[in-house]
């Protein structure tokens, strides 16, 4: 692993010339849990043999790089991919011939959040893109509402009959009351005037 490394930091330390690394999207926001591809492209030669490409992707955070995605003469090397990645990156070698590097990366976590760089190196040329990636946390499922009735159920107007006739019949009683007392003092008024 270590003498790929070097022979990548070795060709991409030489100029080839107009060998081109683009990025489809710059930026890419997504929510923890889903999936997303990432995807570059760069200049093709037919007369290459896919022997001469290597390809070395990582994600660059302020902690430590993270390898993402490593094809070294044209073979995957999974065992030099981050832990952080191992089981989550799959690429589409169909669209590889076509000079599309395609990486789709499932389960998404927030730490995964960070500038992803691809470098690629072939015998005619050599370049890099990268692009931003930024995973929220996934956000709490609203609760389903409910339909809102505009009549009460059968059941429920038994218990406004029940209120309703509870208070009314409170107020009649206050009122009552009231009545009462008020005619209790005006006849002590008038006893204690006279």
């Amino acid at each position: 692993m270590v003498c790929s490394i070097l022979l990548l930091i070795i060709l991409t330390s030489c100029d080839y010339g107009t060998f081109v690394v683009n990025v489809t999207q710059t930026s890419y926001q997504a929510e923890e849990n889903q999936d997303i591809t990432l995807e570059w492209t760069f200049t093709t030669n037919p007369h290459s043999s896919s022997t001469s490409l290597y390809i070395f992707c990582e994600l660059l955070t302020v902690l430590r790089p993270s390898v993402l995605f490593h094809l070294y003469e044209g073979i995957e090397v999974p065992e030099s991919q981050d832990e952080q990645f191992a089981g989550r990156v799959q690429w589409d070698k169909d669209v590889l011939r076509e000079g599309r590097l395609r990486l789709n990366v499932s389960r998404l976590r927030t730490e995964d959040s960070g500038l992803y760089k691809c470098q690629v190196a072939t015998d005619y040329g050599r370049s890099s893109g990268r692009c931003f990636l930024n995973v929220s946390a996934a956000r709490d499922r609203p609760e389903p509402e409910t339909p809102k009735t505009t009549s009460p159920q059968p059941e429920s107007r038994g218990w406004i009959g029940l209120y309703c006739g509870l208070g009314l019949g409170l107020t009649a009683t206050l009122l009552a009351g009231g009545f009462c007392w008020f005619r209790k003092r005006r006849t002590q008024r008038e006893h204690d005037f006279y």
